[in-house]
This record gives structure tokens, C-alpha cells and sequence, in this order.
């Protein structure tokens, strides 16, 4: 069977120890199908011109060795390095956090188009804006692209409590998500008059709309992120907000709990990994939210830099870094084939 030479691209000046590319690249490189791995960091000098998007063909890279491990000094991105071109590698793992501009992917696959990337560059830009939600209506809770005052407000209206979220379409991390409420907006930091709100907001309406959903009673019973591979729901964790908040991501001060996916879940990803897959999309993260009936509903689908491997695997005591792998391979086998 081939053996494959791979190519990761990340940023590990944002990464804490808990990232999980540390455990993801070291296993892959182990691994009896691999020739051999290379990662190349966004947070090293001699990378500007290349995540600049000014040359994606060669990039300054180091050999992902035994002993890969997260270090704060970041020694494994910066020894014995060399500059590499892209097209000598078989697969390009994405795991560059956010953000990252539509430009820079665009390029990247335009470059490198005959190379297998997991996730797809024009994927992530297709499938990662949050309005890619208004393809599954059915299985989210009630949504609407407003693109003005006047159609936030008529969306207000339309909900039995009144009561909407506003997602920015590119946002990530929670950053940017408002409650509107009466005269109220709420962003979880600080709390705005909805006109004064509403003017703050006026260019971005304008240029790229704004994602309205209407804000669910029961979001304090949790946020849930599916990790799902090739289709594969292989973990899933609970994301509670802290106290006297309804935003539950840990980035924002909330905590996270193992558990497991319902059937309705189950159902969601049957329903939407077509259309991901499709688009390249292989690794992905779903989050869900109970709604006012007490089913989980889709709230936001993750194409990036999707976290919470090794986590996942401690938690439920399955191999799911293994499991990760060798789906990544068989997609690179059908891709190949």
C-alpha cells in the first residue's frame, strides 16, 4: 500500500498544550503508512511571505520527530529547518487556527490543486461561514441572513419570545454573538441599547449580513460539539456555560464534560456530511443546542481547525486518534484511486 509523505500547517504561537496536533502528527508519524511528516508554523519569521499568500508553493518547514511534543518555546517549528515546496507532498493537513483570510486558502488550493487536502481550502470557505446553516432549515432552529434594521426587527417579531442571537458570518470562538432582547442587545461583555447596537453593526449588515436564530430557553443545558471523521460521529463533549451566562464556550469561560451523541444527532450528521463531503470536507465539528422542545438542533458547523482529539480519546477511552488516521488515509486512497 502507498505511503505517504504529509505536510501540516499550523501556528504555534497560539497553541497551548492541549492542542491536538501534537498527538495527531506524532502518531501519524509512526504510522506504518506514512514516509514522512513535515509541519510548517505561521509563527516563525521566515513564513511571513508564505501566509502573506505572496509565494504558496514553498514554505519553511521541520521534520516531525519521536519526540514532538508541545514545547512554549516552540523548538520543534524552528530547528533544523528547510524550506520545502508543496507539491513534493502527498497530503496538506490544515490546522491553522483562526483567523485566516479567504485569500490566503484560495491561493493555496489554486497552487497546489493537484495535492489532497484535508480539509479542502475552497470547503473551508464554503462550508465555514455560518451561513452555510440556511442549507439545513429542518434541522436548525428557526434562522434568517438579515441584511438590515428592518429585517433583525421583523425577525424579533416573528419568534414567541422575541428573543434572537446574531451570529457574524466568519466570527469564531464565540466572538461577536449578540441576544437581542426588546430594546436590549447583550454580547455576554457588555450590554447595548438595541439602537445604539443596531447603528454599531450598520456597515456589516450592509456588506455581509448577519446570521439571526432565534435565542433558545434551553441554551443554559449545554453546548454540544460532535467531533465527527469521514462522516464518523468519533467523539462528543458537552460545553456548559459559567454561571449567569448563556455563551457556553470554554473559550469564554465556560466549561466542558464528556458525553454522547443522541439519535437525533446522529440523524443531523447523516443529513448534512453529504453536502460537506462533497465539498471536501472531512473533519468537521457540530454544534448542537436543545431546543425549546428539548431536541438537539444544529447551531454552527466547524471546517478548520477542529480540537479536542486526545481530550476525546481520555475521555471515552477509545482509540479515536488511530481512528482519525487511518480515515485520513483511506480518503487519500480514495482520492488517489
Amino acid at each position: 500500500m502507498k505511503k505517504y509523505r504529509v505536510l501540516s500547517l499550523t501556528d504555534h504561537s497560539k497553541h497551548t498544550k492541549e492542542n491536538s496536533i501534537y498527538a495527531i502528527l506524532s502518531n501519524w508519524a509512526k504510522h506504518e503508512r506514512c514516509s514522512e511528516i513535515f509541519v510548517a508554523s505561521r509563527g516563525i519569521k521566515e513564513n511571513e511571505a508564505f501566509f502573506n499568500s505572496k509565494d504558496l508553493s514553498r514554505v519553511t518547514a521541520s521534520r516531525v520527530e519521536d519526540d514532538f511534543s508541545f514545547d512554549s518555546r516552540g523548538k520543534h517549528f524552528t530547528r533544523n529547518c528547510e524550506e520545502v515546496l508543496l507539491s513534493d507532498f502527498d497530503i496538506i493537513f490544515l490546522r491553522l487556527p483562526r483567523p485566516v483570510s479567504d485569500s490566503f486558502l484560495e491561493g493555496l488550493k489554486e497552487q497546489n490543486g493537484a495535492t489532497i487536502f484535508v480539509n479542502d481550502p475552497i470547503g473551508i470557505i464554503e462550508c465555514g461561514s455560518k451561513e452555510f446553516l440556511l442549507n439545513f432549515p429542518s434541522l436548525c432552529p428557526p434562522i434568517k441572513l438579515c441584511k438590515s434594521k428592518e429585517e433583525i426587527l421583523s425577525f424579533c417579531k416573528d419568534q414567541e419570545n422575541g428573543t434572537i442571537v446574531l451570529k457574524p458570518l466568519k466570527e469564531y470562538g464565540g466572538r461577536g454573538i449578540t441576544k437581542i432582547k426588546g430594546n436590549i442587545a447583550d454580547d455576554g461583555k457588555s450590554i447595548y441599547q438595541l439602537s445604539t447596537y443596531l447603528k454599531k453593526i450598520e456597515s456589516e449588515l450592509s456588506e455581509s449580513g448577519l446570521l439571526a436564530m432565534k435565542y433558545l430557553k434551553n441554551v443554559t443545558e449545554g453546548d454540544k460539539r460532535l467531533i465527527v471523521v469521514g462522516g464518523t460521529i468519533l467523539a462528543a463533549s458537552l460545553r456548559m456555560p459559567p454561571p449567569n451566562s448563556w455563551l457556553c464556550n470554554v473559550a469564554l469561560g465556560g466549561h466542558s464534560v464528556a458525553s454522547k451523541p443522541t439519535a437525533r444527532e446522529l440523524k443531523i450528521v447523516e443529513e448534512i456530511n453529504p453536502l460537506l463531503a462533497k465539498n471536501g470536507i472531512l473533519i468537521y465539528g457540530v454544534d448542537t443546542l436543545m431546543n425549546d422542545a428539548g431536541e438537539r438542533v444544529l447551531s454552527e458547523i466547524n471546517t478548520l481547525s477542529i480540537g479536542g482529539f486526545p481530550q476525546a480519546e481520555k475521555q471515552s477511552g477509545r482509540p479515536i486518534i488511530k481512528l482519525t488516521i487511518d480515515k485520513i488515509l483511506k480518503y487519500a486512497d480514495e482520492r488517489i484511486n
